[in-house]
């Protein structure tokens, strides 16, 4: 029997933009339409891309072994977590993905974008997100969000004009890729966010169920 496959669905923002307070409820939405739901992140994902994680966010490295570990971790998470969930039909709702490589690498590190995109052909060129919101804060609302609530990876105590370019590369994908990539106000209330989204994810589940997304 033929299974419908799964939408791929990924957040994306700043840290402190407010993403990841919104990872769970997103999934809790799409569960109580019926939808089977698998919630992941990256980097991370599966068992080895834990353990790059770690590596990654704590310890200095060249920028190239900094991309190519991202692009490691992506390839195992794709292979082992987010290929087989879509395939049997599942819903991945994956906090970060491909984005945030062009973002933080590309713009914040400035490796620009033309060895990230051999990497993505090299990796996932027959899968990108269905839908990915970008949760956009100004630099100054980010940093006082994060505050001193917990320590910083090494990503988090980048300088301002690090951030300043992280943002700019992700309003230049959004801008490359305005029918997947969609901009979220972050700076008003979590009701309002979430009154946004509700109207997004109801016309997502009907574009999915009517089959316009394969």
């Amino acid at each position: 029997m033929h299974v419908q496959r799964g939408c791929f669905i990924t957040l994306e923002g700043l840290d402190g933009a407010g993403k990841s307070t919104h990872v769970q409820w997103l999934v809790e939405q799409l569960q109580s339409r019926g939808l089977p739901v698998v919630s992941t992140r990256e980097p991370g994902g599966s068992i080895l891309g834990e353990q790059l994680r770690q590596l990654v966010l704590t310890q200095s490295m060249d920028l190239k072994t900094e991309t190519l570990l991202m692009f490691a971790g992506r390839c195992e998470h794709l292979e082992t977590v987010i290929r087989p969930a879509l395939h049997a039909g599942k819903w991945v709702v994956c906090d970060r993905f491909t984005d945030a490589t062009y973002a933080y690498q590309g713009g914040g590190r400035q490796l620009g974008e033309d060895r990230i995109s051999a990497l993505e052909q090299w990796v996932h060129a027959d899968l990108q997100p269905d839908r990915t919101w970008l949760f956009d804060v100004p630099l100054e609302v980010a940093r006082e969000r994060l505050g001193n609530s917990r320590d910083l990876d090494r990503f988090e105590q980048e300088g301002d004009a690090f951030f300043e370019r992280t943002r700019h590369a992700y309003h230049e994908r959004a801008r490359k890729h305005p029918q997947r990539l969609h901009i979220i106000d972050s700076t008003v209330s979590i009701e309002a966010v979430r009154r946004a989204l509700l109207l997004q994810i109801d016309e997502l589940v009907s574009a999915h169920q009517e089959g316009s997304i394969q």
